[in-house]
């Protein structure tokens, strides 16, 4: 057993060893949120569908997926594939770099939790802002796109911003099919020191994903903040500079006057003199 005494100091000497390989974390972590993303939208509208077979289809897989360990899944893909494709189109891909494998695994996984978040936003926005542009002329495509769409992404941020965080930490996992990545570099460094600096080590990395991870929050809630005051989807509220309407009119603007020319629900007389709504 190694008794020798902690080191602090050496958590900053191996950062500058480390840092150069933080770029292969973070390349495998945001092509997976992108692919994934993808995915999740795809997924969410096969849930949406009225499509049996693509409704069942995409819960099968969102249900499989989230139900199965990211290292388990990880383990599946980088050493199932390889075989897969050998079998069924004779390819050698055993030579593909490792981050392809790890990319294709946290998409699949980050799809699979993500389309729950895009779904549930979705259908969290009221039927009658779809209703509401419609009858004001818009297209059913251009009510979704414009209307319907940007308050379902003001609903999905803040779940979409913790699953790009956990995400991220998960990416750590990489290092188990050989990536060198941030982590697989600290695990390089340990192995050459004969299993010596491996808690300052791991300390290191644990400092560096904290601020990653601290300055995504605070990018996440800065642009919740801004996308839910006036300088986001409420300033279609306001009426445009000058007084001008028509074409210039802004989206949010039309469907507030819509709502102001709607027919007043008349008033009558009841006993005793008194004036009271039908």
């Amino acid at each position: 057993m190694n008794l020798r005494p902690f080191d602090p100091a050496f958590i900053l000497q191996v950062l500058p060893e480390l840092l150069p390989y933080l770029g292969v974390t973070l390349w495998v972590g945001f092509s997976s949120i992108g692919l994934g993303s993808a995915l999740g939208v795809l997924l969410a509208w096969a849930r949406l569908s009225r499509i049996k077979i693509f409704k069942l289809a995409a819960g099968a897989y969102t249900y499989v997926l989230r139900c199965t360990p990211s290292i388990v899944l990880l383990f599946i893909v980088f050493y199932g594939l390889p075989r897969l494709v050998e079998g069924l189109l004779d390819e050698q891909i055993d030579d593909w770099d490792r981050s392809v494998f790890a990319i294709l695994t946290f998409s699949l996984l980050f799809g699979a939790y993500i389309s729950e978040v895009f779904r549930a936003a979705y259908q969290a926005v009221p039927r009658g802002q779809y209703e509401a542009a419609v009858s004001i002329g818009l297209s059913p495509l251009e009510a979704v796109l414009q209307v319907v769409l940007p308050q379902a992404a003001l609903v999905a941020l803040p779940n979409f911003g913790n699953s790009v965080i956990n995400l991220l930490k998960e990416g750590a996992l990489a290092y188990t099919i050989g990536l060198i990545d941030f982590l697989g570099k600290g695990n390089l460094i340990i192995a050459q020191n004969y299993g010596a600096y491996a808690l300052e080590i791991y300390l290191a990395g644990m400092l560096v994903y904290w601020l990653l991870n601290l300055a995504l929050e605070q990018l996440f809630a800065r642009l919740e903040q801004k996308l839910d005051k006036g300088g986001g989807l409420k300033s279609g509220l306001r009426a445009p500079a000058g007084g001008k309407t028509g074409r210039k009119q802004t989206l949010a603007a039309r469907l507030r006057l819509s709502v102001s020319l709607r027919p007043k629900p008349e008033r009558k007389l009841a006993q005793g003199g008194e004036r009271e709504w039908n």
